[in-house]
């Protein structure tokens, strides 16, 4: 689908029909109208017939091919002054009786009347012509001229002075949302200065290739995702993963698009482009997923359908079936139905609702958690079970070393020299694990280097000869040694045909592992697994520390299988996280499945969710955010809906007035917006 950007439209309900209508069109075959951010997808086979229905539909809206910042300025001079000349006249005509001054006040009613609706004078015009009879527009315009007809002057005008006002509050409001929830979007940089034998030259991020070499200055954003070639410095993340502490980098480091250069200047050749950059993706993964609607926001787009017109049948039958059955005069109950009409439009709902999974999906971000869609948010309130791989999920997905066992006549630290020297060649990840605890013990003077597969490595330094690896290579080069059953990952030890100890290696739990799972509990989730393709005893461990089941020796068709068996066992929507290659295949058939930052490109892909800064807490605060944006959500519609239930009831009653009936429609939407925006801010 084509992406285009527009200006000019400032009403959600008048995008949801712009949508409506245009993928009625034969020549259309898609349309996606995102009010939240004046975006428009559309797939269409003729795009001069679709510039025509907008123009005929909205005629100020305007398409841009990129986007540009909203240079409107809402001046409250006008407003002001409507509402100075209205309550002067109302003043003077309710303490004189001089016809001339009267005559005056009326005139100057009539035109502060003519001025502040001026808006919906062209609305309702607009409306007419292309056949919507139930927009505010037409049901405002309509209600402030019946109230001319049964005699209330002062307040048809009160009306659309204040309901004039609530517009200008309600452009204002939605105005400062959308400019807060586009600097979520802001994280990408905008130039870029790539070194040439010419000097340097300022170019679009997307013109970069890989293997350029870019000058990134203090306070400037690194274009794209690459490698510090020159120069040492803080880089700010925050936008990008959530982590509030600056990053330093120095040379072969790897550094992140978006990230800002805090320090020093540093020079970096370009991995990827532009397009598939860290940064590219969480715009594209933002902006899409408020594009798309919730559950409950296309519900609410159809309840409008029919809301509004039913509204208008029972202002009508309120107005004319009493006086009609001899139970009061039709002005008393025009009066009445007037009322019924100005709450009539479901503005607040229509805006509330969508700006509020906005919010949650930009508070999200911000935290370094990026959400596909608006829906996932909905679907993460149903989730009752959760089950998680293991290694790089739960686990740091790093070896260490955490007990050394030496021998008599043996210390500690001659175990672990005499295993830096045999493992110092080697590159498999125990062997890692070793050598970085076994830094400063000793120098390596390597004369033979074998490595026997399956069972260890075998190697000559400084006159010794030294075995490690499992119990087997103590068996091939018949070493004696204590027969003991050691559980987990061990790395024996021997040095001249000399049993010296062993070393255990493990894959530790990431330190918010455990507390993480306990906040879970708290925020509902019920049911806890653990899926691994790791061996018996490594995965036991894990599920043991943080108490809860396990699967463990599984292939990825294996892993699937006992997901769906978790589900079927389980009430509730069930979610699942992990990281490899492997788990990509659970993460698509999850209801919800969440990727963390250390995936595979893959497992990204696969997931609903991506854990950009690999912590398992964020997890945590994203089932916070999905409930309070519930939470919010339904606020607002049993708010809205229930104060337009009591002004219809106090209306038919006899009890308020059309101007207190202004605050049902135009108060309710401010209300209910200021109540969504608290989506954005997390604690």
């Amino acid at each position: 689908m084509q992406k285009y950007y527009f200006k000019g439209l400032d009403c959600p309900d008048c995008a949801n029909k712009l949508e409506a209508e245009l993928n009625k069109q034969s020549y259309v075959k898609a349309a996606q109208v995102s009010f939240n951010t004046n975006t428009l997808y559309l797939d269409c086979q003729d795009f001069s017939k679709v510039l025509a229905l907008i123009q005929r539909l909205e005629p100020e809206m305007e398409l841009l091919a990129e986007q540009t910042e909203e240079q409107e300025v809402l001046s409250p001079l006008p407003l002001v002054a409507c509402i100075v000349l209205f309550l002067v006249s109302v003043g003077v005509l309710h303490f004189t009786q001089t016809p001339l001054l009267r005559g005056l006040c009326y005139a100057l009613l009539a035109g502060v009347y003519l001025f502040s609706g001026k808006e919906v004078f062209i609305g309702a015009f607009n409306s007419l012509k292309n056949r919507r009879f139930f927009d505010e527009n037409t049901l405002m315009l309509s209600a402030t001229i019946a109230a001319f007809c049964v005699g209330a002057y002062e307040e048809s005008v009160s009306v659309m002075v204040f309901y004039s006002t609530g517009e200008f509050l309600q452009k204002l409001a939605i105005k400062r949302s959308k400019k807060s929830l586009q600097a979520l979007l802001d994280v990408a940089p905008n130039f870029a200065f790539v070194k040439t034998p010419e000097g340097l030259k300022q170019v679009h991020p997307e013109e970069l290739q890989v293997g350029d070499i870019v000058v990134v200055k203090v306070g400037e954003k690194v274009p794209t995702d690459g490698v510090v070639l020159n120069g040492e410095s803080l880089l700010d993340q925050k936008p990008l993963t959530g982590e509030p502490m600056p990053v330093n980098v120095r040379e072969n480091s790897g550094v992140l698009g978006g990230s800002i250069n805090l320090k020093a200047v540093l020079e970096v050749q370009v991995s990827k482009v532009y397009g598939d950059s860290s940064v590219a993706k969480i715009v594209d993964l933002v902006s899409n997923a408020v594009s798309q609607k919730s559950q409950t926001e296309k519900f609410i787009t159809t309840f409008a359908k029919y809301y509004t017109p039913a509204v208008f049948a029972i202002a009508i039958a309120i107005a004319t079936l009493p006086p009609l059955l001899g139970h009061g005069s039709f002005s008393e109950w025009v009066y009445r139905g007037l009322i019924a009409l100005m709450v009539s439009c479901p503005c607040a709902l229509v805006i509330s609702i969508p700006l509020g999974y906005f919010g949650g999906v930009g508070a999200a971000s911000r935290l370094g958690v990026l959400i596909k869609s608006v829906h996932t948010l909905e679907t993460l309130t149903k989730v009752k079970n959760i089950a998680f791989d293991k290694t790089g999920t739960l686990s740091k997905g790093e070896f260490e070393v955490v007990d050394v066992v030496s021998q008599p006549h043996f210390s500690q630290d001659d175990v672990l020299r005499f295993a830096s020297c045999a493992q110092i060649l080697s590159t498999h990840p125990i062997a890692k694990s070793i050598q970085k605890a076994c830094q400063n013990l000793c120098e390596h003077n390597i004369k033979e280097f074998n490595e026997i597969g399956g069972m260890g490595v075998q190697a000559k330094c400084c006159a010794n000869l030294i075995v490690a690896g499992n119990d087997q290579i103590l068996h091939k080069y018949n070493i004696p040694h204590p027969c003991c059953s050691l559980e987990g990952t061990i790395v024996h030890v021997a040095a001249n045909g000399e049993y010296v100890g062993y070393i255990v290696v493990a894959d530790t739990l990431k330190e918010d592992a455990k507390e993480s799972l306990e906040a879970l509990k708290k925020e509902g989730l019920e049911h806890f697994c653990i899926l691994s393709g790791d061996n018996e005893h490594a995965t036991k461990s894990v599920a043991k520390a943080l108490d809860c089941s396990y699967h463990a020796g599984l292939l990825p068709e294996q892993k699937t299988q006992a997901f769906e068996d978790f589900k079927a066992t389980h009430r509730g929507l069930s979610a699942f996280v992990g990281d490899g290659i492997n788990d990509a295949p659970t993460l698509a058939m999850a209801d919800v499945g969440v990727g963390m930052g250390s995936a595979s490109q893959v497992s990204k892909e696969s997931a609903d969710i991506v854990i950009t800064n690999n912590a398992l807490s964020s997890i945590v605060q994203i089932f916070k955010i999905a409930q309070k944006t519930r939470r919010i959500v339904i606020e607002n519609i049993v708010f809205a809906l229930g104060v337009k239930a009591l002004f219809l009831i106090l209306g038919v009653a006899g009890e308020a007035s059309l101007w207190e009936a202004v605050f049902g429609d135009v108060g309710v939407t401010l209300i209910a917006l200021a109540n969504s925006m608290r989506t954005m801010h997390i604690k």
